[in-house]
Protein backbone atom coordinates (compact mmCIF):
# COMPACT_ATOMS: atom_id res chain seq x y z
CA UNK A 1 0.00 0.00 0.00
CA UNK A 2 2.76 2.53 0.89
CA UNK A 3 4.63 1.81 -2.53
CA UNK A 4 1.24 2.79 -4.21
CA UNK A 5 0.49 5.64 -2.87
CA UNK A 6 3.52 7.42 -2.94
CA UNK A 7 3.27 6.01 -6.45
CA UNK A 8 0.42 8.15 -6.58
CA UNK A 9 1.84 10.96 -4.79
CA UNK A 10 4.49 11.11 -7.21
CA UNK A 11 2.13 10.74 -10.49
CA UNK A 12 0.00 13.90 -8.93
CA UNK A 13 3.60 16.10 -8.36
CA UNK A 14 4.17 15.50 -11.86
CA UNK A 15 0.75 17.00 -12.81
CA UNK A 16 1.35 19.94 -10.57
CA UNK A 17 4.73 20.48 -11.66
CA UNK A 18 3.73 20.30 -15.14
CA UNK A 19 0.52 22.52 -15.25
CA UNK A 20 2.42 25.45 -12.80
CA UNK A 21 5.41 25.03 -15.22
CA UNK A 22 2.97 25.90 -18.27
CA UNK A 23 2.38 29.55 -16.36
CA UNK A 24 5.40 29.70 -16.17
CA UNK A 25 6.49 29.32 -19.61
CA UNK A 26 3.64 32.02 -20.59
CA UNK A 27 4.88 34.58 -18.15
CA UNK A 28 8.54 34.03 -19.16
CA UNK A 29 8.05 33.78 -22.67
CA UNK A 30 6.57 37.36 -22.50
CA UNK A 31 8.94 39.11 -20.50
CA UNK A 32 12.06 37.20 -22.56
CA UNK A 33 9.97 38.09 -25.86
CA UNK A 34 12.99 40.39 -26.61
CA UNK A 35 15.53 38.15 -26.97
CA UNK A 36 17.14 35.92 -29.65
CA UNK A 37 15.97 32.32 -30.79
CA UNK A 38 18.56 30.03 -28.47
CA UNK A 39 19.51 32.50 -25.67
CA UNK A 40 15.70 32.53 -24.78
CA UNK A 41 16.05 28.37 -24.50
CA UNK A 42 19.32 28.39 -23.00
CA UNK A 43 17.99 31.44 -19.90
CA UNK A 44 15.12 31.93 -19.28
CA UNK A 45 13.25 28.62 -20.92
CA UNK A 46 15.87 26.59 -18.75
CA UNK A 47 15.54 28.05 -15.48
CA UNK A 48 12.00 28.06 -15.42
CA UNK A 49 11.68 24.45 -16.49
CA UNK A 50 14.25 23.78 -13.82
CA UNK A 51 12.84 25.16 -10.93
CA UNK A 52 11.38 22.16 -9.75
CA UNK A 53 15.24 20.31 -9.78
CA UNK A 54 15.95 23.48 -7.62
CA UNK A 55 13.38 22.82 -4.86
CA UNK A 56 13.50 19.80 -4.94
CA UNK A 57 17.39 19.84 -4.16
CA UNK A 58 16.40 22.60 -1.06
CA UNK A 59 13.88 20.25 0.18
CA UNK A 60 15.66 17.21 -0.21
CA UNK A 61 18.87 18.84 2.13
CA UNK A 62 16.77 21.12 4.17
CA UNK A 63 13.82 17.31 4.82
CA UNK A 64 16.30 15.08 5.18
CA UNK A 65 19.16 16.96 6.42
CA UNK A 66 23.06 16.16 6.16
CA UNK A 67 24.51 13.13 3.51
CA UNK A 68 20.94 11.83 2.65
CA UNK A 69 19.76 14.66 1.69
CA UNK A 70 22.98 16.31 -0.19
CA UNK A 71 22.66 12.52 -2.18
CA UNK A 72 19.09 12.81 -2.74
CA UNK A 73 19.88 16.40 -4.18
CA UNK A 74 22.27 15.54 -6.11
CA UNK A 75 20.71 12.38 -7.82
CA UNK A 76 17.63 14.36 -8.69
CA UNK A 77 19.71 17.13 -10.87
CA UNK A 78 22.05 14.83 -12.22
CA UNK A 79 19.62 12.22 -13.24
CA UNK A 80 17.48 15.04 -14.32
CA UNK A 81 20.50 15.79 -16.46
CA UNK A 82 20.57 12.52 -18.05
CA UNK A 83 16.99 12.75 -18.54
CA UNK A 84 17.26 16.35 -20.25
CA UNK A 85 20.30 15.11 -22.23
CA UNK A 86 18.61 12.06 -23.88
CA UNK A 87 15.00 11.76 -23.74
CA UNK A 88 13.97 15.49 -24.22
CA UNK A 89 15.92 15.22 -28.25
CA UNK A 90 14.52 12.12 -28.42
CA UNK A 91 10.58 12.71 -27.90
CA UNK A 92 11.44 16.19 -30.05
CA UNK A 93 12.94 14.45 -33.26
CA UNK A 94 10.27 11.43 -32.64
CA UNK A 95 7.50 14.11 -33.08
CA UNK A 96 8.73 16.36 -35.21
CA UNK A 97 9.07 13.76 -37.55
CA UNK A 98 6.15 11.52 -36.42
CA UNK A 99 3.94 14.58 -37.24
CA UNK A 100 5.48 14.79 -40.67
CA UNK A 101 6.91 18.82 -40.16
CA UNK A 102 10.33 17.60 -40.87
CA UNK A 103 12.36 14.60 -42.21
CA UNK A 104 15.07 15.50 -40.29
CA UNK A 105 16.08 18.16 -37.64
CA UNK A 106 18.78 20.57 -38.03
CA UNK A 107 20.54 22.47 -35.60
CA UNK A 108 22.82 25.47 -35.31
CA UNK A 109 26.59 24.62 -34.65
CA UNK A 110 27.29 27.44 -32.80
CA UNK A 111 24.36 26.37 -30.07
CA UNK A 112 25.69 22.72 -30.30
CA UNK A 113 29.21 24.16 -29.12
CA UNK A 114 28.22 27.19 -27.15
CA UNK A 115 25.59 25.00 -25.01
CA UNK A 116 27.42 21.77 -25.48
CA UNK A 117 30.86 22.71 -24.29
CA UNK A 118 29.66 25.02 -21.33
CA UNK A 119 27.94 21.73 -19.93
CA UNK A 120 30.89 19.36 -20.19
CA UNK A 121 32.60 22.56 -18.20
CA UNK A 122 29.75 22.38 -16.00
CA UNK A 123 30.13 18.76 -15.53
CA UNK A 124 33.91 18.89 -15.11
CA UNK A 125 33.97 21.88 -12.53
CA UNK A 126 31.52 19.82 -10.47
CA UNK A 127 33.73 16.80 -10.48
CA UNK A 128 36.26 18.99 -8.85
CA UNK A 129 33.91 21.23 -6.45
CA UNK A 130 32.21 18.05 -5.13
CA UNK A 131 35.42 16.30 -3.58
CA UNK A 132 36.39 15.15 0.02
CA UNK A 133 34.24 14.10 2.66
CA UNK A 134 33.26 17.51 3.91
CA UNK A 135 31.00 20.01 1.81
CA UNK A 136 31.18 23.59 2.55
CA UNK A 137 29.31 27.02 1.55
CA UNK A 138 32.06 28.35 -0.31
CA UNK A 139 31.60 24.68 -2.42
CA UNK A 140 28.34 25.82 -3.26
CA UNK A 141 29.06 29.24 -4.04
CA UNK A 142 31.94 28.47 -7.02
CA UNK A 143 28.92 26.44 -8.30
CA UNK A 144 26.79 29.31 -8.52
CA UNK A 145 29.63 31.59 -10.16
CA UNK A 146 30.07 29.64 -12.34
CA UNK A 147 26.31 29.38 -13.46
CA UNK A 148 26.32 33.30 -13.22
CA UNK A 149 29.13 33.37 -15.54
CA UNK A 150 27.46 31.29 -18.55
CA UNK A 151 24.22 33.44 -17.55
CA UNK A 152 26.19 36.64 -18.55
CA UNK A 153 28.33 35.35 -21.44
CA UNK A 154 24.74 34.33 -22.73
CA UNK A 155 23.61 37.92 -22.36
CA UNK A 156 26.23 39.97 -23.75
CA UNK A 157 26.78 37.30 -26.89
CA UNK A 158 23.23 38.22 -27.81
CA UNK A 159 24.66 41.03 -29.60
CA UNK A 160 22.47 44.81 -30.92
CA UNK A 161 19.85 45.21 -33.07
CA UNK A 162 16.02 43.90 -33.10
CA UNK A 163 15.06 40.61 -32.01
CA UNK A 164 12.10 39.14 -33.54
CA UNK A 165 10.23 37.00 -31.51
CA UNK A 166 6.22 36.19 -32.84
CA UNK A 167 4.44 36.41 -29.51
CA UNK A 168 0.93 35.35 -28.52
CA UNK A 169 -0.36 38.09 -26.04
CA UNK A 170 -4.02 36.66 -26.05
CA UNK A 171 -5.07 34.73 -22.49
CA UNK A 172 -6.69 31.12 -23.28
CA UNK A 173 -9.87 32.50 -21.89
CA UNK A 174 -12.44 30.80 -20.67
CA UNK A 175 -14.47 30.53 -17.14
CA UNK A 176 -11.86 31.23 -14.10
CA UNK A 177 -13.31 28.92 -12.07
CA UNK A 178 -13.16 25.94 -14.32
CA UNK A 179 -9.58 27.25 -15.42
CA UNK A 180 -8.67 26.64 -11.82
CA UNK A 181 -10.38 22.87 -11.79
CA UNK A 182 -7.98 22.32 -14.29
CA UNK A 183 -4.87 23.81 -13.27
CA UNK A 184 -4.73 26.43 -15.79
CA UNK A 185 -2.93 29.24 -13.80
CA UNK A 186 -1.98 31.31 -16.65
CA UNK A 187 -6.55 31.98 -17.76
CA UNK A 188 -6.53 32.47 -13.92
CA UNK A 189 -4.33 35.14 -13.46
CA UNK A 190 -5.38 36.43 -16.97
CA UNK A 191 -9.31 35.65 -17.75
CA UNK A 192 -10.00 37.00 -20.96
CA UNK A 193 -7.63 40.05 -20.70
CA UNK A 194 -4.32 40.73 -22.78
CA UNK A 195 -1.11 39.47 -20.52
CA UNK A 196 0.74 42.49 -19.46
CA UNK A 197 3.87 42.66 -17.54
CA UNK A 198 2.45 43.23 -13.64
CA UNK A 199 0.22 40.16 -14.69
CA UNK A 200 3.71 38.21 -15.94
CA UNK A 201 5.09 39.04 -12.56
CA UNK A 202 1.72 37.52 -10.49
CA UNK A 203 1.81 34.49 -12.97
CA UNK A 204 5.05 33.90 -12.30
CA UNK A 205 5.27 34.35 -8.75
CA UNK A 206 1.84 32.07 -8.47
CA UNK A 207 3.71 29.22 -10.45
CA UNK A 208 6.86 29.40 -8.36
CA UNK A 209 3.98 28.83 -5.55
CA UNK A 210 3.17 26.01 -6.68
CA UNK A 211 5.82 24.39 -7.74
CA UNK A 212 7.79 24.57 -4.26
CA UNK A 213 4.95 22.90 -2.58
CA UNK A 214 4.85 20.30 -5.15
CA UNK A 215 8.44 19.58 -4.99
CA UNK A 216 7.91 19.21 -1.32
CA UNK A 217 5.57 16.70 -1.83
CA UNK A 218 7.64 14.84 -4.07
CA UNK A 219 10.70 14.53 -1.54
CA UNK A 220 7.93 13.29 0.95
CA UNK A 221 6.68 10.85 -1.57
CA UNK A 222 10.40 9.57 -2.84
CA UNK A 223 11.20 9.10 0.95
CA UNK A 224 8.24 7.22 1.43
CA UNK A 225 8.72 4.95 -1.72
CA UNK A 226 12.38 4.39 -0.81
CA UNK A 227 11.84 3.11 2.64
CA UNK A 228 9.29 1.05 1.00
CA UNK A 229 11.50 -1.04 -1.00
CA UNK A 230 14.51 -0.52 1.00
CA UNK A 231 16.05 1.72 -1.54
CA UNK A 232 18.33 4.19 -0.94
CA UNK A 233 17.02 7.47 -1.53
CA UNK A 234 20.09 7.88 -3.74
CA UNK A 235 18.84 5.50 -6.37
CA UNK A 236 15.38 6.68 -5.75
CA UNK A 237 16.12 10.70 -6.47
CA UNK A 238 18.11 9.09 -9.47
CA UNK A 239 15.04 7.89 -11.36
CA UNK A 240 11.81 8.90 -10.13
CA UNK A 241 12.68 12.36 -9.04
CA UNK A 242 14.21 13.65 -12.09
CA UNK A 243 12.37 12.06 -13.82
CA UNK A 244 8.98 13.66 -12.29
CA UNK A 245 11.77 17.20 -12.69
CA UNK A 246 11.89 16.79 -15.98
CA UNK A 247 8.51 16.94 -17.19
CA UNK A 248 8.82 20.70 -17.56
CA UNK A 249 11.83 20.83 -19.67
CA UNK A 250 10.27 17.93 -22.07
CA UNK A 251 6.86 19.90 -22.39
CA UNK A 252 8.88 23.35 -22.91
CA UNK A 253 10.92 21.56 -25.77
CA UNK A 254 8.37 19.91 -26.97
CA UNK A 255 6.40 23.10 -27.85
CA UNK A 256 9.21 24.51 -29.16
CA UNK A 257 9.68 22.04 -31.74
CA UNK A 258 6.56 21.85 -32.87
CA UNK A 259 7.21 25.73 -33.67
CA UNK A 260 9.98 24.86 -35.65
CA UNK A 261 12.43 27.11 -32.80
CA UNK A 262 14.44 23.56 -33.22
CA UNK A 263 17.28 25.82 -31.57
CA UNK A 264 15.80 26.52 -28.34
CA UNK A 265 14.19 23.02 -28.02
CA UNK A 266 17.49 21.79 -27.34
CA UNK A 267 19.04 24.80 -25.73
CA UNK A 268 16.50 24.18 -23.32
CA UNK A 269 17.52 21.01 -22.09
CA UNK A 270 21.13 21.55 -22.36
CA UNK A 271 20.79 25.05 -20.74
CA UNK A 272 18.46 23.20 -18.17
CA UNK A 273 21.44 20.90 -17.19
CA UNK A 274 23.90 23.65 -16.74
CA UNK A 275 21.45 25.08 -14.37
CA UNK A 276 20.78 21.97 -12.75
CA UNK A 277 24.46 21.12 -12.07
CA UNK A 278 25.64 24.61 -10.71
CA UNK A 279 22.56 26.54 -9.89
CA UNK A 280 20.01 23.66 -8.87
CA UNK A 281 22.48 21.99 -6.37
CA UNK A 282 24.89 24.86 -5.61
CA UNK A 283 22.47 27.38 -4.30
CA UNK A 284 20.86 25.04 -1.51
CA UNK A 285 24.64 23.65 -0.84
CA UNK A 286 25.52 27.39 0.20
CA UNK A 287 22.15 28.21 1.99
CA UNK A 288 22.14 24.54 3.84
CA UNK A 289 25.76 24.88 4.82
CA UNK A 290 25.63 28.46 5.79
CA UNK A 291 22.61 27.76 8.70
CA UNK A 292 24.09 24.30 9.44
CA UNK A 293 27.49 23.67 8.92
CA UNK A 294 29.71 21.84 6.87
CA UNK A 295 27.90 18.53 5.28
CA UNK A 296 29.97 15.66 6.18
CA UNK A 297 29.49 12.56 3.96
CA UNK A 298 29.90 8.84 4.17
CA UNK A 299 32.34 6.99 2.29
CA UNK A 300 29.44 5.03 0.58
CA UNK A 301 28.02 8.18 -0.25
CA UNK A 302 31.08 9.76 -1.82
CA UNK A 303 31.74 6.49 -3.91
CA UNK A 304 28.20 6.43 -4.99
CA UNK A 305 28.20 10.30 -5.62
CA UNK A 306 32.07 10.35 -7.50
CA UNK A 307 30.69 7.30 -9.94
CA UNK A 308 27.20 9.20 -10.87
CA UNK A 309 29.20 12.33 -11.58
CA UNK A 310 31.83 10.46 -13.55
CA UNK A 311 28.58 8.60 -15.60
CA UNK A 312 26.97 12.29 -16.35
CA UNK A 313 30.09 13.30 -17.82
CA UNK A 314 30.43 10.13 -20.26
CA UNK A 315 27.10 10.33 -20.98
CA UNK A 316 26.97 13.95 -21.73
CA UNK A 317 30.05 13.64 -24.05
CA UNK A 318 28.51 11.01 -26.00
CA UNK A 319 25.58 12.76 -26.35
CA UNK A 320 27.53 15.95 -27.55
CA UNK A 321 29.19 13.69 -30.10
CA UNK A 322 25.92 12.63 -31.52
CA UNK A 323 24.39 16.04 -31.98
CA UNK A 324 27.92 17.29 -33.45
CA UNK A 325 27.70 14.13 -35.82
CA UNK A 326 24.35 14.85 -36.96
CA UNK A 327 23.99 18.73 -36.90
CA UNK A 328 23.23 18.44 -40.59
CA UNK A 329 20.32 16.03 -40.21
CA UNK A 330 19.33 14.36 -37.18
CA UNK A 331 16.59 11.20 -37.98
CA UNK A 332 15.14 8.62 -35.82
CA UNK A 333 18.46 6.12 -35.62
CA UNK A 334 19.45 9.25 -33.59
CA UNK A 335 16.74 9.12 -31.09
CA UNK A 336 16.64 5.40 -30.49
CA UNK A 337 20.38 5.79 -29.33
CA UNK A 338 19.61 7.85 -27.01
CA UNK A 339 16.41 5.94 -26.07
CA UNK A 340 18.71 3.25 -25.04
CA UNK A 341 21.34 4.94 -23.55
CA UNK A 342 18.63 6.31 -21.04
CA UNK A 343 16.89 3.13 -20.52
CA UNK A 344 20.93 1.33 -19.90
CA UNK A 345 21.49 4.43 -17.61
CA UNK A 346 17.79 3.63 -15.47
CA UNK A 347 18.87 -0.35 -15.39
CA UNK A 348 22.32 0.24 -14.23
CA UNK A 349 20.73 2.95 -11.41
CA UNK A 350 18.36 0.16 -10.05
CA UNK A 351 20.74 -2.56 -10.26
CA UNK A 352 22.80 -0.58 -8.10
CA UNK A 353 20.26 0.69 -5.98
CA UNK A 354 18.82 -2.78 -5.28
CA UNK A 355 22.37 -4.17 -4.78
CA UNK A 356 21.42 -7.85 -6.22
CA UNK A 357 25.65 -7.83 -7.14
CA UNK A 358 25.24 -8.05 -10.83
CA UNK A 359 28.52 -9.01 -12.34
CA UNK A 360 28.02 -6.02 -15.42
CA UNK A 361 26.80 -3.03 -13.01
CA UNK A 362 29.90 -3.79 -10.62
CA UNK A 363 32.48 -3.86 -13.77
CA UNK A 364 31.00 -0.55 -14.73
CA UNK A 365 30.84 0.52 -10.94
CA UNK A 366 34.58 -0.34 -10.52
CA UNK A 367 35.08 1.62 -13.61
CA UNK A 368 33.58 4.28 -12.50
CA UNK A 369 34.92 4.36 -9.47
CA UNK A 370 38.46 4.40 -10.96
CA UNK A 371 38.30 7.07 -12.88
CA UNK A 372 36.86 9.41 -10.28
CA UNK A 373 39.60 8.83 -8.12
CA UNK A 374 41.98 9.76 -10.74
CA UNK A 375 40.54 13.19 -11.28
CA UNK A 376 40.48 13.32 -7.60
CA UNK A 377 44.70 12.23 -7.24
CA UNK A 378 44.36 15.54 -9.80
CA UNK A 379 43.94 18.25 -6.80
Amino acid sequence: MAIISSLGLILITCIIIWRACDGFEMASNYLGRHMKEGIKGATINAIGSSLPELFTTLFFLFVLKEKDGFSGGIGTTAGSAVFNAMIIPAVVILAVIGKGISSKIELSKKVILRDGIALILSEIALIFVITGTSLNWYHGLILMVLYLIYVVYMITSQGAGDVENEYDDEADGGNRSIALFKGDLATVVLGDSKINTSKAVTLLILSVVFIGLACFWLVEACEQFGTAIGMPIYFVSVVLASAATSVPDTIISYKDAMKGNYDDAVANALGSNIFDVCFALGLPLFLFTLIYGPIEMSPDTIENIGQLRILLLILTIIVFFIFIIGRKGIKRIHARILFILYVLFVAYSIGKGIDYNIPVINKISTVLSAISHWFTRLL
